[in-house]
């Protein structure tokens, strides 16, 4: 057996201890339900093993963002009907959130593009916090919203609601996820303000789906998160390559 066959082992041990422990950390803190801590479980494994444990310190500060703000105003948002379930994030959710980073970080490990990949992977990372972030804390503290497309009044947390507090923690939380990636070595710095605005600009392209088409029942939310994060990805790879 070579060196790098045994290397290539030893990571992917380490990769599969660490994701068994996230999912059952992230199950016992009601983050996300069984079967959100499955499909958890092979995101985290794919960053892992495809981008190493920087790509595991940002998936960590985006489940303890998302997690910490969505407890934020909890009673308040449960009265109003849009509090997330006390038993976590699904699956389907979690994919939708983070499906894009972890085929990035896939995409990495099989050696297709690796620099470009690291910039797409942080910048849809970045995007699900930001997403999040704003989302939960426009909702715990604001009664009204914006929406996006034409600034109408809106109860928080409608589709395509945007409020000031909110943008402003989304964009503090794309920096932090973009930040961790920089300072644990998987980006150069030059790219920290690349990514995050990526992330930034995917969160806004969000609120305009939300607006323009899940209002009207074109999308689903789980989608358009999907392709917010994907749209991040794009144009971090894109600038990248410049």
């Amino acid at each position: 057996m070579g060196k790098h066959t045994i290397s290539s082992v030893h990571q992917f041990g380490i990769a599969a201890a660490v994701t068994v422990a996230f999912a059952a950390l992230a199950r016992w803190l009601r983050g996300v339900s069984r079967s959100g801590a499955l499909a958890g479980a092979g995101v985290c494994f794919l960053l892992y093993a495809g981008a190493g444990p920087g790509a595991f310190a940002a998936l960590v500060s985006v489940f303890v963002l998302a997690w910490t703000t969505t407890r934020w105003g909890y009673k308040r948002k449960q009265a109003q009907g849009i509090a997330e379930k006390r038993d976590g994030r699904t699956a389907q959710q979690v994919l939708a959130n983070l499906g894009v980073a972890a085929v990035c970080a896939g995409l990495r490990r099989l050696g297709a593009g690796q620099t470009f990949l690291l910039a797409a992977m942080a910048a849809a990372l970045s995007e699900a916090a930001a997403d999040t972030v704003s989302s939960e804390v426009g909702q715990a503290f604001s009664t009204n919203a914006r929406l996006i497309t034409n600034w109408r009044t809106v109860p928080s947390g409608s589709d395509g609601g945007v409020t000031a507090l909110g943008t402003l923690a989304g964009i503090l939380a794309a920096f932090l996820v973009s930040l961790i990636c920089v300072l644990t070595g998987l980006l150069p710095w030059r790219w920290l303000p690349l990514c995050a605005g990526a992330a930034v600009a995917g969160t806004m392209a969000d609120s305009i789906m939300g607006a323009a088409l899940q209002r009207r029942g074109l999308l689903s939310n789980d989608l358009v998160n999907f392709l917010s994060t994907l749209i991040a990805a794009a144009l971090a790879c894109g600038l990248a390559s410049i």
